[in-house]
């Protein structure tokens, strides 16, 4: 069975960003977190993946800021490290790796869509969303599993339960009553985190929730207020559920999964090797190359450390 790895590009090139060294081109430009990523990337390929997929905020604003004025927005992003997406996009695709640059839609979105389609291929039997946003969690069910690779946890739809207290289908209700603050949406005042796990565990979604809060049979804290609020903003947490519900049905996504399937660098990844001094990175997917050779790359269904 093929196993899908599919990689928030964004998330790895603001961590690499602040977390390996800085590195400059011949050419004056800042490239140390593309270089962290496309190793990172790489040691996915030589921990036995063979289909993977990444999904990156080619601009970072998109339809949900016409939803919003307060949704997240390039303000503050360094500028050395915005001028590192278009440079990761190009080098991933040379290196032989399927990139999804997300315009319209985020990078959630991407790998949302790109789950949908994994799931619904047979021969899938396992796809790996590797990142930490709790965005994601809403996709966590039979096939798909999430993956923090940095710390190295899988989260099953036991695992979203176990860290949110709902399931994975209620994380866009559970968003629009507690906001996102990195995303920018505040959710509804009054209600946190406990109450919001408590309440959606019982009745899944807002609309479900009774407006007299007499008739919850469930125990919250201050029940009476935070039934009050939601009556009082029912349609800003339906618009912050609506902000927080990712697409899987992008038409940014390319390609099926036989399309992720990694299978060699294109020549013009030799450049970007000079470029970016990665001798390390060329001869390990050239060793990768030699062993496609034989036949289909070994497949695992285990999670791969970066």
């Amino acid at each position: 069975m093929i196993t899908v790895h599919l990689v928030d590009g964004t998330y790895e090139l603001f961590r690499h960003y602040f977390a390996v060294p800085s590195f400059t081109t011949a050419e004056g430009r800042e490239a140390g977190a593309v270089r962290g990523v496309l190793r990172s990337v790489t040691a996915m390929l030589d921990g036995g993946a063979t289909h993977i997929a990444v999904a990156t905020d080619h601009v970072v604003e998109s339809f949900r800021n016409e939803l919003w004025p307060g949704y997240k927005t390039g303000e503050g992003v360094p500028e050395d490290l915005f001028a590192q997406f278009s440079m990761l996009e190009a080098v991933l695709e040379v290196a032989g790796f399927a990139v999804w640059p997300m315009v319209d839609g985020e990078a959630d979105d991407g790998l949302a869509t790109g789950a949908a389609i994994a799931a619904a291929d047979d021969r899938v039997g396992r796809v790996l969303i590797c990142t930490p946003d709790k965005d994601l969690a809403q996709c966590v069910g039979g096939k798909v599993v999430q993956y923090d690779r940095r710390a190295d946890v899988v989260r099953d739809r036991d695992g979203v339960r176990e860290r949110f207290g709902v399931e994975p289908a209620s994380i866009p209700d559970y968003l629009g009553l507690v906001g996102d603050t990195a995303d920018g949406f505040p959710g509804l005042k009054g209600w946190g985190a406990k109450s919001a796990s408590v309440v959606l565990a019982r009745y899944r979604r807002l609309e479900d929730i009774p407006a007299d809060p007499s008739d919850w049979d469930v125990s919250v804290r201050g029940a009476k207020g935070l039934a009050e609020r939601l009556i009082a903003d029912r349609e800003l947490a339906e618009l912050f559920r609506r902000i927080a519900t990712v697409r899987s049905d992008s038409d940014e996504v390319t390609g099926t999964v036989d399309d992720w399937r990694w299978t060699g660098v294109r020549p013009e990844f030799t450049a970007w090797v000079e470029a970016l001094d990665v001798p390390d990175v060329a001869a390990a997917l050239a060793a990768r190359s030699r062993s496609l050779v034989g036949g289909p790359a070994h497949d695992t269904s285990e999670p791969l450390r970066s």
